[in-house]
């Protein structure tokens, strides 16, 4: 039975998004539209007084163009973010906000976060979860929202190759693995492995209410998953999966 952890508090108030590197962990903030590395320690290490707040030490942060962000994901030497619509619910509107119900894709500089590339979500729409295919270098899994699909995209030329069907709605972050992608469906509290070809069910992990609630998932790597929870700002480990 799959195990949780509370690892710390990401440095932001609402983390929405997380992808681990070698260096540490990104966490994109839905509100500020911020990149944040921080480092994988306990909370406290050489300043203990700081473990009170249980957050570790950021090591770099760049800002976006990126909107009400809802997935972050690394591939290409580049990030790949999803804006989730305007940010006007937390601030003023940015020329470079995504429009109302009309989520894009930004490919980001991994130094400057100087957007690269702008597109469209596959078919409208808005999206939540965002994952670089390490399995077919080249392509993207995003969570088409308005469709209630999980959409491959190669990114040469932003052509659609495939979708599944996802089976609760609010989906949001995806982890791709050697035999099938994580999806997390945030309302239901259950993040289910699916097939890439047909969509059927592989495997389910159920999220108690005890415990943070699931919104941004990354590969935490030796099989284990890792979720942040953008209402508490936990950043929680999923081991024995």
């Amino acid at each position: 039975m799959p195990g949780f952890e509370k690892l710390f508090r990401a440095p932001y108030g609402v983390p929405n998004a997380l992808e681990r590197v070698d260096d540490g962990l990104w966490i994109a903030d839905q509100i500020s539209d911020r990149l944040a590395l921080v480092d994988i320690t306990k909370p406290g290490g050489d300043n203990p007084g700081h473990a009170s707040y249980g957050v570790t030490f950021r090591r770099k942060e760049i800002p976006s163009d990126g909107s009400n962000i809802s997935g972050l994901a690394y591939g290409q030497e580049t990030f790949w973010v999803a804006s989730n619509g305007p940010g006007t619910l937390w601030r003023p509107s940015r020329p470079t906000d995504a429009g109302a119900g009309a989520g894009v894709i930004l490919q980001v500089h991994a130094d400057s976060g100087q957007t690269l590339m702008r597109r469209p979500v596959p078919g409208g729409g808005g999206v939540h979860g965002i994952e670089y295919d390490r399995i077919d270098p080249g392509h993207l899994w995003i969570t088409t929202l308005s469709q209630k699909t999980l959409t491959k995209v190669r990114i040469s030329d932003w052509q659609v190759l495939h979708a599944i069907a996802l089976p609760y709605v609010r989906a949001h972050g995806v982890v791709r693995t050697a035999a099938g992608v994580w999806v997390v469906h945030t309302a239901d509290r259950v993040i289910v492995h699916l097939d890439v070809e047909d969509g059927h069910e592989l495997d389910r992990i159920e999220v108690p209410t005890s415990e943070p609630e699931p919104h941004g998932l990354c590969d935490w790597g030796g099989g284990e998953l890792a979720y942040c929870d953008a209402t508490s700002g936990w950043v929680v480990r999923i081991h024995g999966i």
